[in-house]
């Protein structure tokens, strides 16, 4: 494809394409460790770990697994929050060749018994207060063995659980030396609902990883090897954080300043104790540093940050300016956008200008990207119309794991088939016009209506049921549950709530619940979920009427 007309948008020093190390992920720890032994790789809790100290734990950690039997090619789920004992346990992992099963640790027992089914994996290392969950299912899985650990009290003592530090305690620092592929080896299985809503591992290699890395790198000049601070806020069990945090932070030698949760007030501290250089965040983050009422007395502190990243969920305008605003004209959050499926990033606005509104920015360095007609699927469309956006280059998957078929519905000549409709302009700006048709973007989460509607629908109350995402100023969208109740049955919108948090994380539990005698349809039967989407808008552009008037 010759036609890339967003090269002409590109920042100075950026160029069109770049080489990558010939590396796997264990790898580039390995490179950086012996670079820059001295820097701090991160601060957690007020402690700091230099990358030596980083590197002979993810080594001792290596071992340690290695004893157990962890082999090349094995999957291991890895579910806790954001701490250096997750970074340790990522790495370690892939230096056997092993592939990391990212887990959600909000996940209930119902989707992490799905996950480890699926995955087939035979090990979990989890955070202990996690560790009832899995406990709870392991009887459903292969999970031969699992390691816990803690931020502070004793080791959890029970048949087949291993602790954390007794493992690095007992353990060599010289763990067995694993001949990796990067072009074909996976790295990691990042489970998303793809661009169908059936939950599907995407099969993400140690190349696919260390090229968006690098592609990021690529689109952030002015950044210098062994002296940036990576603020480490966003979740690290997803792609985003997983990628533009941990993986990004150790190719360039950065800092990670590790915060477990997003707590408005620790964050602000955050930033003015330690001055982050690099913030990859979502929206809703930006909207409560906003709006946190002593925001103004942390604006010197904000407008050190050199880059703001926002990603996951469409940026408000409003927010970006109110942002720059408080930092005193000083700091631009440039928009981007991802998915699973592409490591995540293939797109962000500029960083040397405010991003242009609405756009989720130009394709990265070695990234083609072209809009499909929405018809047929094979014809590229010209600047300004409106198709499917597809995406190729190298930080692509391999594919989904065991789903063959899926895999051909979303990788087809080449292309990666995202299922979100956007255009592009003139200038090789890209925007997106509307989201996967049914997914729902709560607070940057993408929540999947089918699994909020399979536990509705195992309900004894419950006839029918349909989830749709509701528009919501703080959330972006919120979960509303739609319900048909067998005849003679009566329920609350509590109790519906409450059976949820019983079988769902909590992001995906529904805000509100709506009791209907029937469901619209199409004439062959399909609930019209769209149909219940506009009557919530219509309900609340009446509701907003009225108030003005």
């Amino acid at each position: 494809m010759d036609n890339k007309v967003w090269l002409k948008s590109y920042s100075d020093g950026v160029r069109p394409s770049i080489d990558y190390p010939d590396l796997s992920l264990g790898g580039l720890l390995d490179q950086t460790v012996a670079k820059a032994p001295g820097n701090v790789a991160m601060i957690f809790a007020g402690r700091e770990i230099t990358y030596a100290q980083f590197g002979l734990q993810v080594n001792l950690f290596a071992n340690a697994l290695a004893s157990l039997g962890v082999k090349k090619g094995d999957r291991i789920g890895l579910m806790g929050p954001n701490c250096p004992q997750w970074e340790i346990a990522y790495f370690a992992l892939l230096k056997l060749g092993a592939i990391v099963v990212q887990t959600n640790p909000m996940y209930m027992e119902r989707e992490l018994a799905y996950q480890m089914k699926d995955a087939g994996a035979t090990g979990i290392i989890v955070m202990d207060a996690l560790y009832p969950r899995v406990k709870a299912v392991k009887g459903e899985t292969d999970l031969q063995f699992v390691i816990t650990f803690s931020f502070q009290g004793q080791p959890v003592q029970d048949e087949g659980v291993y602790d954390f530090n007794t493992l690095i305690g007992q353990a060599a620092p010289n763990p067995p030396q694993v001949e990796i592929n990067p072009e074909e080896d996976i790295a990691v299985l990042q489970y998303t609902g793809g661009t169908t809503g059936v939950s599907k591992g995407v099969m993400l290699t140690h190349r696919n990883l260390i090229v968006n890395s690098y592609q990021t790198i690529e689109w952030s000049p002015g950044l210098e090897y062994g002296q940036e601070r990576v603020l480490t806020i966003l979740p690290v069990f997803h792609v985003y954080g997983m990628t533009n945090c941990v993986n990004y932070a150790v190719a360039v030698a950065a800092t990670q300043i590790i915060l477990p949760r997003f707590e408005v007030e620790e964050v602000l501290e955050t930033i003015k104790r330690y001055q982050p250089t690099f913030f990859p965040g979502a929206p809703a983050m930006y909207i409560a540093i906003n709006n946190h009422p002593r925001a103004a007395e942390y604006a010197d502190s904000l407008a050190t940050i050199k880059h703001c990243i926002s990603g996951s969920a469409p940026l408000p305008l409003e927010v970006a300016q109110q942002f720059k605003k408080l930092t005193k004209g000083q700091v631009d959050i440039a928009e981007g956008y991802g998915l699973s499926e592409a490591s995540p990033v293939t797109h962000c606005n500029p960083i040397d200008r405010p991003s242009r509104p609405g756009s989720i920015g130009l394709p990265f360095p070695d990234t083609e990207c072209v809009i499909m007609d929405l018809e047929t699927g094979t014809k590229p469309l010209p600047p300004g119309e409106i198709g499917e956006l597809c995406i190729r280059g190298p930080q692509v998957m391999k594919g989904y794991w065991n789903q063959p078929e899926e895999t051909a519905i979303a990788l087809r000549n080449g292309w990666l088939y995202t299922g979100d409709i956007a255009k592009m302009d003139e200038d090789g700006y890209f925007y997106i016009v509307d989201r996967k048709k049914d997914m729902i973007l709560a607070s940057g989460f993408n929540i999947y209506p089918r699994d909020i509607e399979e536990v509705l629908y195992e309900h004894p109350k419950v006839k029918e049921a349909v989830v749709a995402g509701i528009p919501d100023p703080k959330r972006g969208d919120t979960v509303k549950a739609y319900i048909v109740l067998h005849p003679g049955q009566e329920g609350t919108e509590e109790e519906f709530i409450a059976y949820c948090r019983t079988k769902l994380a909590a992001y995906k539990v529904p805000r509100f619940v709506e009791f209907r005698d029937e469901l619209p349809r199409t004439a062959v039967g399909k609930i019209l979920r769209r149909q219940l989407i506009a009557e919530e808008k219509a309900k609340m552009e009446a509701s907003a009427a009225n108030s003005e008037e």
